[in-house]
């Protein structure tokens, strides 16, 4: 290749001091160096980079389009040469952060900014994952940390977790039309079979899907997420527990009502998870930063 960092470099620092004599001073060399790496750049370029005819050299139409786009392969260069640096101290090229439905992304974005600050190199992806879909995602290799996943880890996976959230109870809500707004409380196993659950899609790939407060037999209406399955609680498609955070709003409002039932839905734990043995530092900062913070979401936190 003809083009080269270091005349780059040399032609932005001409551009930017204003004579050759300037550009060399500020790259430690002599002036003779510079005037023979430009003439040597045209001569393989075989165009005209610097219009001599006055007592200046100015650059050319030609010249200002090879610095503008210059610059910006020497910002890429400079960018990946750092980035480089600090993978080479540990850091992940890539951290992929698979979150349970129920924990709020947005929840992340003020600790995203202190990764940021870091200035590591390592790009992040996110992803929403449901019911068994955090503990798929590790063992599938789709995710390198889960946020906000429910019970245990599959045994055998070789995946390690710490306990992080304590959540809210479950409530049992059903839109003011539907039929059970009316019928006698607690609802008994019985009555609720009879009437469509809508339910959230288990986002698993390798582990069998789950579902969840399920009866033998009932009508279902899978959704593909929980802010889904609250609106279609509020629009009286079907019945089912929701997060109490989720669903205070419109409890609020009017728009669902809670009912009790004979069997609850009980407070449940939420895990940080990662695969045993591969922890780079990303993980280990945000693994780390989430459990030393002591608390989640406060929307999710149990009373």
């Amino acid at each position: 290749m003809r083009l080269t960092l270091d005349a780059l470099l040399a032609l932005d620092a001409i551009a930017r001091e204003g004579s050759f004599a300037k550009a060399a001073e500020s790259l430690h060399k002599v002036p003779s160096a510079l005037t023979y790496t430009m003439q040597k750049l045209e001569s393989d370029l075989e165009v005209a980079l610097f219009d001599r005819s006055g007592k200046r050299a100015v650059l050319t139409a030609i010249g200002h389009l090879l610095l503008e786009q210059g610059r910006e392969l020497l910002a890429q260069a400079e960018g990946l040469e750092r980035r480089i640096k600090r993978l080479g101290e540990g850091w992940e090229p890539q951290l992929r952060i698979a979150v349970d439905n129920i924990v709020p992304l947005r929840w992340l974005y003020p600790l995203i900014h202190e990764f940021d600050a870091l200035g590591c190199g390592t790009r992040l992806k996110l992803s929403q994952e449901i019911l068994g879909g955090c503990w798929d995602a590790l063992i599938d290799r789709r995710a390198d940390l889960a946020i906000g996943a429910p019970g245990d880890p599959p045994s055998g996976a070789g995946l390690a977790s710490r306990d992080w959230l304590r959540i809210e109870p479950f409530v049992f809500a059903v839109a003011p039309g539907h039929p059970l707004a009316r019928a006698p409380e607690p609802l008994s196993q019985r009555e609720l079979a009879r009437h469509r659950v809508v339910v959230v899609s288990d986002s698993s790939r390798r582990l069998a899907a789950r579902t969840v407060n399920v009866q033998p037999a009932q009508e279902t209406l899978h959704v593909p997420n929980l802010e889904a399955k609250v609106a279609a609680q509020v629009a009286g498609l079907g019945i089912g527990f929701l997060p109490a955070h989720l669903a205070a709003e419109h409890l609020r409002s009017g728009a669902l009502l809670v009912k009790q039932v004979e069997e609850e839905r009980s407070a449940g734990s939420l895990k940080l998870a990662w695969r045993s043995g591969e922890e780079g530092r990303a993980l280990i900062w945000f693994r780390d930063r989430i459990l030393a913070a002591g608390q989640g979401p406060e929307s999710l936190y149990s009373a």
